[in-house]
């Protein structure tokens, strides 16, 4: 608080672009649009003010008005069902109602017509957008997860070479502007036909990793550390001795690691679109510093391409034969990514876990 002869005055500071901060713009700009909403807050600072001398309390007791009236924002943006899981955490709630916001100054700050959301992006809104000279290109706004954090630098630094191009980013808004069209997903694609794209693409994106990025083996550090309390709080969903291999596999693998390239963690087949200017383009990336190795693990993680054991088996030796690589720590990465992956809370991804019991057994 800052106190004047004239009036007190409070203060709020935010990180730039943090939740608090969208959060808040969110509500100002409801607040200047509709005089309904400016009434109800109003009278509830007046009832409020009469009912608390504390001002924590009195602000504390603001919140419940507040969260109202900033979810009546959300509706200027038709947001996809996809993401509605966000719905059930506070930090997701916050990004859903500041989208419209941030969609709209993004389409200030680069000229831009936007459309409809695509529907089935899961952890971030993605919209077909139009330049003002007639340009077509996407917009994606992250959630700010930890696995997407460095999405831009791992773009600019493959350079549109089998990866849609990096146009522009704006970090303070977890926002970039992305040259594609998008086609259909490799998914689509007959499951040999898929590797032998995905095998292709592979080594084309084995660069150096810029300095930035996480190495693998700190995320695997990470995996380690909370496999087994995942575990526990999903209701041991597995046998034990598979949890005893994850995180032995976790113990050894990523200190005797080989050459670091770039890698893309959630490069599985329907994360590669068809393109006009290659036949397929990779996009989504989630980067990390690690082995090659370590590449294939999404790719027999998803089940895109099919679920059963022998579909998974297959791609795994598909892969490690046509990129030439260690079957056994290609395999090891994969069971330890595909159990990492196979908790949200205390929900369970059973597909998860029956391939890396597959897997297992391979």
């Amino acid at each position: 608080m800052f106190r004047t002869p004239e009036r007190d005055v409070h203060v709020h500071v935010w990180r730039a672009g943090s939740h608090d901060e969208q959060r808040h713009v969110v509500f100002r700009d409801r607040l200047r649009s509709s005089a309904e909403d400016r009434a109800e807050y109003e009278q509830k600072k007046r009832e409020l003010a009469k009912q608390f001398r504390d001002m924590n309390a009195y602000a504390d007791a603001k919140s419940d008005v507040i969260e109202k009236i900033v979810s009546r924002a959300a509706p200027r943006l038709s947001l996809p069902s996809s993401l509605r899981w966000l719905e059930r955490i506070p930090t997701g709630r916050a990004w859903l109602a500041s989208l419209p916001a941030l969609v709209d100054e993004c389409c200030q700050r680069w000229a831009l017509d936007h459309g409809s959301p695509y529907p089935h992006s899961f952890t971030s809104l993605v919209l077909p957008v139009r330049d003002r000279r007639g340009s077509d290109a996407v917009l994606k706004l992250q959630y700010p997860d930890t696995e997407s954090g460095h999405e831009a630098e791992a773009l600019a630094a493959w350079g549109g070479t089998g990866v849609v191009r990096l146009l522009d980013q704006a970090p303070e808004l977890r926002a970039l502007l992305a040259r594609c069209v998008p086609g259909t997903p490799l998914s689509d694609a007959r499951p040999e036909e898929a590797l032998d794209v995905l095998i292709a693409l592979l080594p084309r994106l084995a660069i150096p990793a810029p300095p930035e990025i996480t190495p693998l083996e700190d995320e695997a550090r990470r995996w380690a550390a909370n496999l087994a309390a995942n575990w526990e709080k999903a209701g041991r969903p597995f046998d034990v001795a598979l949890l005893d291999t994850a995180l032995e596999l976790l113990n050894t693998l990523p200190s005797s690691q080989g050459a670091q390239v770039l890698v893309h963690q959630d490069l599985h087949a329907g994360n590669v679109l068809s393109a006009q200017r290659e036949p397929w383009l990779v996009i989504d990336p989630k980067p990390l510093a690690g082995e090659l190795a370590f590449a294939v693990a999404p790719i027999v993680r998803g089940g895109e391409l099919g679920l059963s054991h022998d579909a998974v088996v297959h791609r795994l030796d598909r892969l490690a034969e046509g990129l030439r690589l260690d079957r056994e720590r290609a395999r090891g990465w994969a069971i330890v990514q595909t159990l990492e992956w196979a908790f949200e809370g205390r929900a369970v991804l059973h597909d998860h876990i029956r391939t890396a019991m597959s897997l297992s057994a391979a």
